[in-house]
C-alpha cells in the first residue's frame, strides 16, 4: 500500500461499512458454508457407511481406521500446491475443480470390494479435496480484517456440525430405505446420492463465486473502496510474517502454530468418524437412531462455536479463547470413555467434547491469519493445515487400532483428551502480543 493511499484514508462511515460488509456477508458465507457442508459430509460419511460396510466387505476396525485415515495422506501431499495455485489462478475456477473432482471420486465409493481399492479411493480423495479449506480460509482473508475474522471463520465453519446435524440422520435414513433396491446395498447408495450435490455446486461456484473484492459487481464504489482500504490496512502487520514461501518453512512460528493445529484436530476427526459408532456402542440400535441421536453434539457445537467466535472478536482476545474449549474437549473425551454403556452420560459428555473440538478449529486460525500476508499467507495457511490434518490419518487409525487390540474404544479417548491438553498448552505458551488482534 502507498503511503499516498494511507493518508487519504478516513475513517468508515458507519452505514457504508455496515452495508459493505453485511453485503460481502450474505453474499459468500452463506454460499460457501453450503460448499463445505457438502466437502465435510463426503469427507466423513464413510464413517456412517462403516455401520454396514464393515459387514458386508469384511473390514476390521483397523482397516476401516487405515482407509478413513489414509485420505489426509493424499490431503498431505497436495494441500500447499493446491493453495499456490489457486492463489495464481483464483478462487473461482480453483474451488469449482476441486468440488467437481472430489464429487465423482465420492460417487466411485459404491464400487469398493477390497481393502486395496478401498485405501486407494480414500487417497485419491485427499488429494482431489486438498486445497478447498484452507483455499476458503485464504479467500477470507481477501474480504475481511483480522480483527473479524473468528466471527466469520466460526459462522463457515459451522458447517462442520451442520453437516453432522442433517448428514447424519441424511445418511441414516439413505441406508436404511435404499438397502437392495436395484441390488445396491445402503451404503453404496448412499456413496453415490451424497456425492451428486458436490458435482452441481462445483459448476455454480464458476459463476456465482468472485475472486476479489475488485472484481466483485455486487458492490459499488464505495464499498469496493472501503473494503480494500480496511483489507490493505491489515495486511500491513502480516509484515512481521515470513515474505516468501521459501521464508514460510524456516519460520518456527508455523511449524509452532501446525503443532497447536495438530493436537486440535486430533479429537475432530475422531469425533467426526467414530460419533456414530460409540453412540452405537452405547446400546442404540438402528441406523436412523444412530443418525439423530449423533445430530445432537453437533447442535451443541453450533452453538459453542459461534458464542466463542464472537467473543474473541469483541475482546480481540485469542489464546484463552482457544484454551477454554480445547479443555472442554478434554474433559469431555474423558467421562464419555469411562460412561460406554450409558446412552445419556456419554451423549451429554459428547456433546461437551463436541463443542469443545469444533470450537478450536475456527478460533484457531485467528492466531497464524494475525501474522501472515500476501503469498506466505497462501503457503503459510496450506502448510499448517497439511500437517495439522496428518492428525486426520493417525486419529481414526489409532482408534481402530487400539479398538481391535483391546475391544473398547476408551484407551484411544483417553489419548485424545492428552492430545487436546497439549494443544492448549501450546496455545497458552504462544506470545499474546502475536496473535491478540
Amino acid at each position: 500500500m502507498t503511503a499516498s493511499i494511507l493518508a487519504g484514508a478516513k475513517p468508515a462511515d458507519d452505514d457504508l461499512e455496515r452495508r459493505a460488509y453485511g453485503k460481502v456477508f450474505w453474499r459468500l458465507v452463506p454460499f460457501l458454508m453450503l460448499c463445505y457442508v457438502i466437502a465435510y459430509l463426503d469427507r466423513v460419511n464413510v464413517g456412517f457407511a462403516k455401520l454396514q460396510m464393515g459387514q458386508d466387505l469384511g473390514f476390521s476396525e483397523t482397516v476401516f481406521g487405515l482407509g478413513a485415515g489414509i485420505f489426509f495422506l493424499g490431503y498431505f501431499l497436495f494441500e500447499v500446491p493446491s493453495n499456490l495455485l489457486m492463489n495464481k489462478v483464483g478462487a473461482r475456477i480453483w474451488i469449482a475443480r476441486i468440488m467437481i473432482t472430489w464429487g465423482l471420486l465420492s460417487a466411485c465409493f459404491m464400487f469398493v470390494k477390497t481393502p486395496t481399492s478401498f485405501y486407494v479411493l480414500r487417497f485419491l480423495l485427499g488429494l482431489a479435496e486438498a486445497g478447498f479449506y484452507p483455499g476458503v480460509i485464504l479467500y477470507l482473508t481477501h474480504w475481511y480484517p483480522a480483527h473479524r475474522r473468528a466471527k466469520i471463520i466460526a459462522v463457515f465453519m459451522s458447517a462442520i456440525p451442520v453437516a453432522g446435524i442433517f448428514g447424519n440422520p441424511l445418511s441414516g435414513w439413505i441406508m436404511d430405505a435404499f438397502h437392495g433396491v436395484s441390488s445396491l446395498q445402503g451404503w453404496q447408495w448412499m456413496f453415490l446420492v451424497e456425492a451428486v450435490p458436490a458435482v452441481l455446486i462445483g459448476l455454480v461456484v464458476l459463476f456465482y463465486l468472485d475472486n476479489g473484492i475488485a472484481k466483485a459487481k455486487w458492490l459499488d464504489a464505495d464499498e469496493k473502496k472501503l473494503l480494500a482500504r480496511e483489507v490493505e490496512l491489515d495486511q500491513q502487520f502480516g509484515q512481521r510474517g515470513p515474505h516468501s514461501v521459501a521464508a514460510v518453512f524456516k519460520d518456527a512460528r508455523i511449524w509452532w502454530m501446525a503443532l497447536i493445529y495438530f493436537s486440535f484436530v486430533m479429537g475432530q476427526y475422531a469425533l467426526t468418524f467414530w460419533l456414530p459408532t460409540l453412540i452405537k456402542t452405547t446400546g442404540v440400535k438402528g441406523n436412523l437412531n444412530i443418525g439423530l441421536l449423533s445430530a445432537v453434539p453437533f447442535l451443541c457445537a453450533i452453538v459453542a462455536m459461534n458464542l466463542f467466535g464472537r467473543s474473541a472478536d469483541k475482546r480481540r482476545e485469542r489464546r484463552w479463547h482457544l484454551i477454554v474449549p480445547a479443555l472442554m474437549g478434554a474433559v469431555g473425551f474423558i467421562v464419555a470413555a469411562s460412561y460406554t454403556r450409558n446412552t445419556a452420560v456419554s451423549l451429554a459428555f459428547l456433546s461437551l467434547a463436541a463443542a469443545g473440538v469444533l470450537t478450536c478449529a475456527p478460533l484457531f486460525w485467528s492466531l497464524p491469519t494475525a501474522f501472515l500476508s500476501g503469498t506466505a499467507a497462501a503457503a503459510g495457511i496450506a502448510a499448517i493445515n497439511s500437517v495439522g490434518n496428518l492428525a486426520g490419518f493417525v486419529s481414526p487409525y489409532l482408534i481402530g487400532y487400539l479398538k481391535d487390540a483391546t475391544g473398547s474404544t476408551q484407551v484411544g479417548m483417553y489419548v485424545l483428551a492428552g492430545a487436546l491438553v497439549v494443544g492448549a498448552i501450546a496455545v497458552w505458551l504462544t506470545p499474546k502480543q502475536l496473535v491478540n488482534r
